[in-house]
C-alpha cells in the first residue's frame, strides 16, 4: 500500500525540525522500517508569519492560505503544522485536504481516557485566550491553568527554547513541573517548544505534538 505524502509548513528551524524527527522516529519504530516517512516540506518566510503572531488577523489568514495553497499543489494527502497557535487562525481558511488538528486531535483523546479536567501548559497568550478552552469545552472538558508564577515560567522556557538558551537546568526544572501537575491532574502540553522541553511520558500528559504525530502515523 503506498504511504501518504504528509505535508509540512516549515515555520521555525527548531520546531519543524522538531517535528520531522518525531514523525521519522515514530514511523520507523512501528513500521520497523529504515526508510523515512513521505514528508514534503513547504518553507516560509516565519519572521513574516511570527511578527502577525499570536492573535488572528485578516494579514496572517491570507499569508497562510497562500502558503497552504502551494503545499496542497505538491500532491500532499495532509498537511501538519509545526505551531499549535497557529491553528486558531488556520480554523477559518479554506482548503480541501485535512490538517493534523491539535487541539481536536487532543479533545478527543483525553475523552477516551475519561478525563473531565486537564491543566493547560502552552504559552502565555494560549493559556490566557479562550481558543483552546473552548474548543475543550465542546467535548465536555474543563481547562484549568498553572498558578500565576508557574505561568510565567512556562512562558519563559518556550521563549528560551525558540531562541536555543534554554540550559539544562531550566529544562530540568521544567520537567520538575510537568511532573508535579500530573502527580493529580490530566495536563495538556499545547506549545511546540515546550514539547521540545518535555521528556514526561507520564499517561496523565497529553503532548499535542506526540498527538498529531501519532494520528498520521494512524491515517497511513
Amino acid at each position: 500500500m503506498k504511504i501518504k505524502t504528509t505535508g509540512i509548513l516549515g515555520l521555525g528551524n527548531e520546531t519543524t525540525t522538531f517535528y520531522k524527527a518525531e514523525l521519522n522516529t515514530a514511523y520507523t519504530k512501528q513500521t520497523d522500517c529504515k526508510n523515512m516517512l513521505p514528508i514534503q516540506l513547504l518553507r516560509t518566510n516565519f519572521d513574516e508569519i511570527n511578527n502577525l503572531l499570536p492573535k488572528p488577523s485578516k494579514q496572517l489568514e491570507e499569508i497562510l492560505q497562500t502558503y497552504l495553497d502551494e503545499l496542497i499543489k505538491l500532491g500532499v494527502a495532509q498537511i501538519i503544522i509545526p505551531n499549535i497557535t497557529l491553528h486558531e487562525t488556520i480554523d477559518d481558511l479554506k482548503f480541501n485536504i485535512p490538517i493534523v488538528h491539535p487541539v481536536h486531535l487532543t479533545a478527543s483523546e483525553i475523552k477516551k481516557n475519561k478525563y473531565k479536567k486537564v491543566v493547560l501548559f502552552g504559552s502565555k497568550y494560549t493559556m490566557e485566550s479562550n481558543y483552546i478552552k473552548n474548543i475543550f469545552k465542546e467535548y465536555d472538558i474543563i481547562t484549568s491553568l498553572p498558578t500565576k508564577d508557574d505561568m510565567l515560567f512556562i512562558d519563559n522556557v518556550r521563549k528560551q527554547v525558540y531562541q536555543k538558551t534554554s540550559g539544562k537546568e531550566l529544562i530540568d526544572n521544567f520537567n520538575l513541573m510537568v511532573k508535579k501537575y500530573a502527580q493529580n491532574n490530566a495536563m495538556v502540553i499545547a506549545c511546540t517548544e515546550l514539547s521540545v522541553a518535555s521528556t514526561n511520558r507520564n499517561g496523565k500528559v497529553f503532548d499535542m505534538v506526540h498527538i498529531q504525530v501519532m494520528e498520521v502515523l494512524k491515517r497511513n
